[in-house]
């Protein structure tokens, strides 16, 4: 299992939505190629239906190749929806893979189940699937909930739970910044791995 975050980094409105497009549009390929993602933490953008980020997991077969397709900085050619009168007609967003955390041994970890919460009908209502996990020396926790097996949500957690971690020992001792926070300030506006066109986040093949 992999983790793929994608990011509009410090760019206005119009970045937010590509974020937005391009996750679509990734869970479309992860769909035809039957790689399993998915949306573990997301940050909404000031618009309706755009992020800041969002955080995938990522798991399959082909899930390296897919991932190595999407590394990299993501240009999206397109008239501004917001400001149609706005001469720039280029937006960009970054995606990274981030690393795989340290392996957490699960009596350092304490894990509770609940019933879902949110859209998911009668099943996500009934199943207690969701999990929290906590990390008893800290105290850190995170919540995954989704309509698959209570054991999926145990792993997922385990695995974002880590990557908490890791951030809370990196800013415990200021040796560097948040990897994501760093990945915010350094996407790259050009040398495009891939180019989008248009409402329609058509690909430049």
């Amino acid at each position: 299992m992999a983790l793929l975050f994608f990011s509009s980094a410090r760019g206005p409105d119009e970045c937010t939505l590509a974020v937005a497009k391009a996750v679509t549009q990734f869970l479309i390929e992860a769909d035809q190629k039957s790689v399993t993602t998915e949306i573990i933490e997301s940050v909404l953008g000031d618009k309706p239906n755009t992020f800041r980020s969002v955080l995938l997991s990522v798991e399959g077969i082909e899930s390296e190749a897919l991932i190595q397709r999407w590394l990299g900085t993501i240009q999206w050619i397109c008239q501004s929806p917001y400001r149609p009168t706005h001469k720039r007609k280029n937006w960009f967003l970054g995606v990274t893979c981030l690393p795989n955390p340290m392996e957490l041994k699960n009596n350092t970890i304490e894990f509770t189940t609940m019933k879902s919460s949110g859209a998911g009908g009668q099943h996500v209502n009934k199943t207690e699937s969701a999990v929290r996990a906590i990390h008893l020396a800290t105290g850190i926790s995170v919540k995954v909930q989704t309509e698959r097996s209570q054991h999926a949500n145990k792993r997922l957690a385990k695995l974002l739970l880590a990557h908490k971690l890791a951030q809370y020992e990196v800013d415990q001792h200021e040796q560097q910044k948040n990897i994501r926070q760093q990945f915010h300030y350094s996407i790259l506006r050009g040398n495009s791995q891939l180019i989008f066109y248009g409402e329609k986040f058509q690909e430049k093949k």
